[in-house]
Formats: C-alpha cells, structure tokens, sequence
C-alpha cells in the first residue's frame, strides 16, 4: 500500500538524519547543529505550505498550540541531540522510538481509555529498555555516563510526544502544514535565542552541506506522514514512521561499527513490537 511506502521511506529519512546526528555529535556543537536543521526544515515545508495553503483555518486557538508544540520540540530534539552525543545509538533509539508510550498516557490523561493490550505494550516497551541499556554496557563508549544518556533520551521522547499530541490538536484546530510550519518557525527562534545567550550558532567548519542534508530528510519524513493523511489505510504510514529505531540501529551497526550484541536484540525486538501495537491501536 502507498501509505505502507510513505511511513517507510520517512522511517529510513529519519534513521539516517539520526545516524548523522550521532556523527556530528562527537565533535560539533549541538545548538548551531540544531539550529540549521531547523531553519532548513522550516524553508523545506514552506514550498508546500504555499502550494497546499491553510491559512484561513489558522484559528487564535490553532496558533497558540502550534507555538506551545513548538516550544515541545525544542526539549524533544535537545534530547535527542545530548543523548545521541552520549550513547549508542542502539541505547539511545529504543527510548526515543518510545514515544508512542507517552502519547498513550497523555491521552488517557485527557479522559480516553485505555485497553489492556496496550497496558501490555506499555509493559513490553519498558522492559526491552531497561533490558537494552542493563546489557548495552559494552561495545561503544558512554559519555557522562548511561543515567545521564537515557535521561536525555526519555526528555527527547517525552518532548516529541508533547509535540505530536499538541501538532494534532492544533491540526484539528486549522490546517496541518501551516502547523508544522509554525511550529518549525518558533522552535528555530528558541534556539537561535538560547545559542545567541550562549554565543553558540555557527556551526563547525565543513559540517554546513551535512546539516542542510539533515534539514531536508526531517522534513521529508515529516511532510510524508502528513501527506499519507489523504491515502487510504493512512495508520500504515504512523507504524511504519515508528519503526525508524529499528533503522537506526542497523545503519549504525553497519556505518558506525556500533556492534549489537544478540541479548540486546530481545530487547529491541520487545520495544518496537510494543510501538507496533501503541500504533495500531492509535
């Protein structure tokens, strides 16, 4: 199916954006790296922002979500840029792909009830974590130690699911790409305010071409799964988008040598698969 294709081809765009994130990482500053992403994926989503419109259904209420989201995402990718600077990837995917978890209690919070399927997924996703990084102490190099790692990690997924849940909210409020494009736009203005405080916008010599590549595969696995909204079965495309953890690890284990040892593999396989199931029932 075209949605299945599109969830896919946004899952391998956001895999190998974080295989580059956790390249940088080891030697260039996170928040001009940061930063060009952003400014990248804001003028990458202004084209079919303009060509598709929406904003006429941009409502006072659409637009504050769209700036709270906004300010989400700035946790959400400060965390995944500090824990992909600190641990390998094979730690720090899983949590990250979590995400869907706490979607799942955010909307309980909001009133929705919960089956007990999903309950088991919670449970499944949080044990495959904890048995990942209790077994993940070797092979690969952990900087400011692993608590420090899978904290930055869980603010990562913790801000991503703020933002999804907000980006939605503010899309049933007006239009969808007027939203990611707002919500790109104040997230770029956070960070450039917090790099100019700390004097820290340029980015690293030589590293300019690779953010702008970074830029653009965010915002094309972002606009994907937006797009497959108006194609049939389009909750193939969220699984699949899900699924960029898994990705990730391969393409790390391939480029960056980061070896996984085969217990770990249980571990992966528990989380993903309870992401799968979150998904599904979403």
């Amino acid at each position: 199916m075209l949605s299945l294709g599109f969830g896919l081809a946004a899952a391998l765009a956001w895999a190998i954006h974080d295989i580059l994130v956790r390249k940088l990482t080891q030697s260039s500053a996170m928040l001009p790296m940061l930063l060009t992403v952003l400014v990248v994926g804001c003028l990458g989503l202004a084209i079919p922002t303009l060509a598709v419109g929406g904003w006429e259904q941009m409502t006072d209420k659409a637009v504050a979500l769209s700036v709270a989201a906004g300010v989400a995402y700035v946790i959400g990718g400060a965390g995944l840029y500090q824990a992909l600077a600190r641990a390998p990837v094979r730690i720090v995917a899983p949590v990250l792909g979590a995400y869907p978890m706490l979607s799942l209690g955010i909307a309980a919070a909001q009133g929705r009830a919960v089956a007990a399927v999903e309950w088991l997924a919670v449970a499944a996703i949080v044990a495959g974590i904890a048995w990942v990084a209790l077994t993940g102490r070797e092979g690969g190099a952990v900087r400011g130690g692993l608590a420090a790692a899978l904290l930055w990690s869980a603010a990562g997924a913790a801000g991503f699911a703020v933002t999804f849940a907000l980006g939605q909210a503010a899309a049933r409020e007006g239009a969808a790409f007027p939203v990611m494009l707002v919500t790109r736009v104040v997230a770029s203005f956070c960070i450039l305010a917090i790099g100019l405080a700390f004097r820290s916008i340029r980015p690293a010599p030589g590293t300019l071409s690779v953010l702008m590549a970074m830029g653009a595969l965010d915002a094309l696995a972002l606009g994907l799964v937006t797009a497959s909204a108006a194609l049939p079965n389009p909750e193939y495309a969220a699984v699949a988008a899900a699924l960029f953890g898994v990705l990730t690890i391969l393409l790390a284990w391939r480029f960056l040598g980061e070896r996984v040892a085969p217990p770990q593999w249980l571990g992966i396989a528990a989380i993903f698969g309870g992401i799968v199931v979150l998904s599904l029932q979403g």
